[in-house]
């Protein structure tokens, strides 16, 4: 049986999932707290990793390194960023990058990482698609779309700032912590998909949007993880 790690930024990204594990155990380092234990009869370990690149950063390497995980899922919320996605809508990671990091001035490109391979993290084609299949059997209510997540630390709430990372990246959705899990992922060599379901549109309205929505889109996230991991222990 694998063992699958689920890592949110908040608490109301985590607390569905751990109230219903069995056999819970838990286990507090880096000031996480790592629950262990059975969810939707798989063999799980969920956490909170606290807002931000370094939090999920570290929090990702002690998933991997402590507890062994075989691949990691990023759950949580996200600003729409592609003109087509709805609040309440779902976007599923085709891959992730950093879109604050910026190394310009020595003829990087905007999110290019000097000194590595690659700046654009691939998420696993077959968690992907079990994601998504997953969405659409549960969550047909929205539309679930696969594309670019891009993340930095900073909550974009101004339209020309998503102007900006529509051009530059064309992504899909933006937040602040799936690109940094995605890096620490390829690293070490372990699948990773992020799931994000969207509370705002990125722009002048984000902050009002984002109170209004974010427990209505946790909602979609945990019906879909539920079915993935039904799908899992098939």
């Amino acid at each position: 049986m694998v063992r699958i790690g689920v890592i949110g930024a908040m608490q109301e990204e985590v607390s569905a999932l751990i109230s219903q594990m069995k056999d819970k155990e838990e286990y507090t380092i880096a000031g996480m707290t790592f629950c262990k234990g059975s969810l939707w009869n798989q063999d799980a370990v969920v956490v909170k990793s606290g807002v931000g690149k370094v939090n999920i950063g570290i929090c990702t390497q002690l998933m991997i390194t402590v507890f062994s995980v075989d691949f990691v899922i990023n759950t949580g919320v996200a600003g729409g960023l592609y003109k087509d996605i709805n609040v309440g809508d779902i976007v599923i990671s085709s891959d992730a990058l950093q879109h604050d990091l910026d190394c310009t001035a020595h003829d990087f490109k905007k999110g290019e990482i000097p000194g590595m391979e690659t700046s654009v993290f691939k998420a696993d084609p077959e968690l992907v698609d079990l994601a998504k299949e997953a969405c659409e059997l549960v969550n047909p209510e929205i539309s679930c779309y696969v594309g670019r997540v891009v993340t930095g630390d900073q909550f974009i709430g101004v339209s020309e700032k998503k102007k900006e990372l529509v051009e530059l990246f064309d992504a899909y959705c933006v937040e602040m912590e799936g690109g940094a899990m995605a890096q620490v992922a390829w690293l070490n060599k372990v699948p990773f998909v992020i799931v994000r379901a969207i509370t705002d549109r990125a722009d002048d309205t984000a902050a009002v949007d984002y109170n209004t929505f974010v427990q209505q889109a946790i909602v979609h996230t945990v019906k879909l993880l539920a079915a993935m991991f039904l799908k899992l222990g098939r």
